[in-house]
């Protein structure tokens, strides 16, 4: 598996990397539904796929379940859409290597803000808010996973994000190969876990972190499913007695998983292109122009002052003007 992954990140970087959230957005917004899902759903969230894509698109609260529910996965991703947008193409908190102490709190606050706002922790003091550390101590996991006391917090945090730059660094002066990535990460996630420094959402914000540094690798974003979550915790447990080999694998099949779904359309149908290169006998070059001017026709503006859209956009404009029911 470990070589597979190495092979998947050799295609990756044939195809020029992964498109932004600009260039693909709705490739984007399946990855962010499917994770916003999946990863609270791991920690008891009882929404569906269904309802979370309402929330998400639509803006609209369906089903009849607790509003702690919907301003969880609401939080969630907030927080997720940040990690996407500041991996690919950082916008702020600029620093040296791939991860911060500031980003760390920031990544928790998004997350827990609005779930905080109708549910926050029980035992919770001022200080234990969102993006705050703990102010207590937690008791042993039944597997034996032991959280430093809250005194060692801070610092434990500080020495678990340089553990993230090193990796970064090594990766990048070659020191570190493919192969080894795997349990680099495994390792890097289960530390944080181990550290919990956080009174609540402390495996939403470790996946959260981890996918923050996929992407700021160039590597896409892993989604544990729901029904993973036995093998994700018993994992979990395996790694942090030294047993690193489940979790890297569980991890690196992730983003291998997904490199077979966006390679194919970073190579075609996600890719942005000039309009020219996408205009034919039903629209012309002329409509197309007019279509992205309003907006209907997913689009971005280049350097160069040209409209840039992408097959799949165009596919998904042709097929809502046939859902109105004429032609533009």
């Amino acid at each position: 598996m470990y070589q597979r992954f190495a092979t998947a990140i050799d295609e990756l970087a044939r195809y020029g990397g992964l498109p932004t959230p600009i260039e693909a957005k709705q490739l984007w917004d399946d990855v962010w539904h499917l994770e916003a899902h999946h990863s609270t759903a791991l920690e008891g969230n009882t929404l569906v796929l269904r309802e979370v894509e309402k929330l998400l698109e639509e803006g609209r609260a369906v089903g009849s379940k607790e509003l702690k529910d919907y301003m969880e996965v609401l939080g969630y991703s907030e927080a997720a859409r940040w990690v996407y947008e500041q991996g690919v193409a950082p916008k702020e908190f600029v620093h040296e290597g791939l991860l911060s102490v500031t980003e760390v709190r920031h990544v928790h606050e998004l997350a827990m803000a609005k779930v905080w706002e109708v549910a926050p922790h029980p035992q919770a003091g001022p200080a234990e808010a969102p993006g705050g550390f703990r102010q207590h101590d937690i008791n042993p996991f039944p597997g034996g996973m032991t959280p430093p006391t809250h005194p060692l917090v801070s610092a434990g945090v500080t020495s678990w994000v340089k553990q993230v730059n090193r990796f970064g660094a090594g990766l990048a002066g070659g020191s570190l190969g493919l192969t080894d990535v795997p349990e680099a990460l495994a390792r890097i996630h289960v530390d944080f876990e181990r550290l919990h420094p956080f009174i609540d959402g402390n495996g939403r914000t470790g996946r959260l972190l981890l996918n923050l540094v996929l992407t700021r690798l160039g590597w896409p974003p892993i989604v544990i499913f729901r029904e993973q979550r036995g093998r994700y915790l018993k994992a979990l447990d395996r790694a942090d007695h030294d047993d690193l080999g489940p979790l890297a694998e569980l991890i690196v099949r992730a983003v291998v998983d997904n490199l077979h779904r966006l390679i194919p359309n970073i190579a075609g149908p996600a890719r942005y292109v000039p309009l020219e290169a996408l205009a034919d006998d039903e629209l012309s070059l002329a409509a197309l122009k007019q279509a992205a001017g309003r907006g209907r026709l997913e689009a971005i503006i280049g350097n160069d002052g040209r409209y840039r859209s992408s097959r799949a956009a165009l596919e998904a404009y042709k097929a809502s003007r046939y859902k109105r029911g004429g032609k533009a």
